[in-house]
């Protein structure tokens, strides 16, 4: 397959230099004809899923024997006996949904290790398995667009074994070794993902010494020790009525009819387009904090917790009068006090579609590639001590004026939460990441236990 190449040259030998990962989306334009083949590889492949899934629960349930991945790729060619029709999907695609499988199933037992209580994998549908992947070979571009291109936009081919050669517009090109391709189908759209390696021959120097704070918020996106703030898009509120409206569209049409099919797609483009704006903002916005500084310091956020919905509170049921048969029926009744979760539902939805964990991985992987650093501090009353003279000053979420009663400090929350965020990195570092605790499940082997 043609991969695009750097230019040649004296370098070490790239098996010994360290190698990241890259991901590279396009946009794939599919034949009529085509995408009924992409649809129906993608239906063949949600089946074979189901039922190694139901393979391995029925063997477990039944006889206590752990079914891997190994046991289930020698069954492919006895499957392609007893239905030909999976002679006609390439064959490391039907290995890989056995991988996917696999991965599912280690990730649930890792969670149950960990003290989690992850759900099981369940079983998937059409609207749930939405893509294939060619992990290894059985892929080729055609008239790629090499980094000497001078076009910006250039429509080449993707061969794909057992479907053909799609129609694919590559907005930039591909640098370093392509080694998957996965074809995913979303709404009314297909795209095309290459996960390319690239060696790390000279290690960059970032242009700029200067650290700054970043404190992320709802009223201001981030604010920066510097007094900078970055106005906040609110993406999904902005779109939010559309959305509702969408839905109730969709609610109104019968199942199976091509009119709520319709319904559908509109409702995913909406869903598809806050998508991408929401990409967009945090790729130009983590792109130009991270040409500017070469140090940014988060953070360390637990989102999850962040956006707990609160404990219910139950109140205590009266007594019921002397004498009373209703006395069972009153004491199985619970009642509950007003906890405050529609103000907390409308914040966990502000906080979500900020999506700051997206944002601090994409200012740490494009300070990696330019030389920089991203780390994180201890987020514990960075909004409540004073960044002038360090006196905790407590105040409410809905204060957003820092006001220092002993040296009369002024100025915005976060403006004084951010100054507090990059002097707690200076002088205590960066927060040291939590160990994961080892697995303590043993596994004598294959058919003894679940894997």
């Amino acid at each position: 397959m043609e991969d695009a190449k750097e230019t040649p040259g004296s370098q070490p030998d790239k098996t010994l230099l360290p190698v990241r990962v890259k991901a590279y989306v396009y946009r794939v334009y599919p034949t009529r004809k085509q995408e009924g083949t992409l649809l129906w590889t993608l239906r063949r492949c949600k089946e074979l899923y189901n039922a190694c899934l139901e393979e391995r629960t029925a063997a477990y349930k039944m006889a206590g024997v752990s079914v891997c991945y190994g046991m289930q790729a020698e069954q492919l060619p006895q499957i392609k006996e007893e239905r030909p029709e999976y002679q006609e999907i390439y064959s490391q695609v039907q290995q890989d949904v056995l991988r996917r499988l696999d991965k599912a199933m280690k990730a649930f037992f890792r969670r149950v290790d960990e003290g989690q209580t992850p759900g099981y994998p369940r079983y998937k549908s059409n609207a749930r398995y939405r893509s294939f992947t060619y992990p290894q070979s059985g892929f080729e571009i055609i008239g790629a667009l090499t980094s000497h291109g001078t076009t910006k936009k250039k429509t080449c081919r993707l061969k794909l074994s057992k479907i053909g050669h799609l129609k694919m517009v590559m907005h930039r090109p591909i640098k370093g070794t392509i080694k998957a391709c996965t074809i995913k189908h979303d709404g009314d759209h297909w795209y095309a993902y290459f996960s390319a390696e690239q060696a790390i021959a000279v290690t960059p120097v970032h242009p700029s010494t200067r650290t700054v704070g970043v404190d992320v918020g709802i009223t201001s996106y981030a604010t920066l020790s510097t007094g900078e703030q970055i106005a906040n898009p609110r993406i999904s509120r902005s779109t939010e009525q559309q959305i509702k409206e969408a839905h109730r569209r969709l609610s109104r049409h019968k199942r199976g009819s091509h009119r709520r099919a319709r319904a559908k797609r509109a409702l995913t483009r909406l869903y598809r387009k806050v998508h991408h704006r929401r990409q967009d903002f945090l790729h130009k916005t983590s792109r130009r904090l991270v040409e500017q500084y070469g140090t940014l310091v988060f953070e360390a956020l637990e989102i999850p917790n962040m956006t707990a919905r609160p404990k219910p509170k139950p109140a205590q049921a009266p007594a019921p009068p002397q004498g009373s048969n209703s006395g069972a029926q009153a004491s199985a009744v619970t009642h509950y006090l007003p906890n405050g979760a529609a103000a907390k539902g409308g914040l966990n939805k502000s906080i979500l579609d900020a999506a700051w964990g997206r944002f601090i991985t994409l200012c740490a992987y494009k300070a990696e590639e330019a030389g920089g650093i991203v780390v994180k501090v201890a987020p514990q009353h960075t909004s409540q001590l004073c960044s002038g003279c360090g006196v905790l000053v407590p105040k409410d979420l809905s204060v957003r004026w820092h006001s220092c009663p002993t040296c009369g400090a002024e100025l915005d929350r976060d403006e004084n939460a951010a100054i507090n965020i990059v002097r707690r990195y200076e002088l205590h570092g960066p927060i040291r990441e939590r160990k994961k605790r080892k697995s303590t499940r043993k596994v004598v082997g294959a058919g003894s236990a679940p894997q």
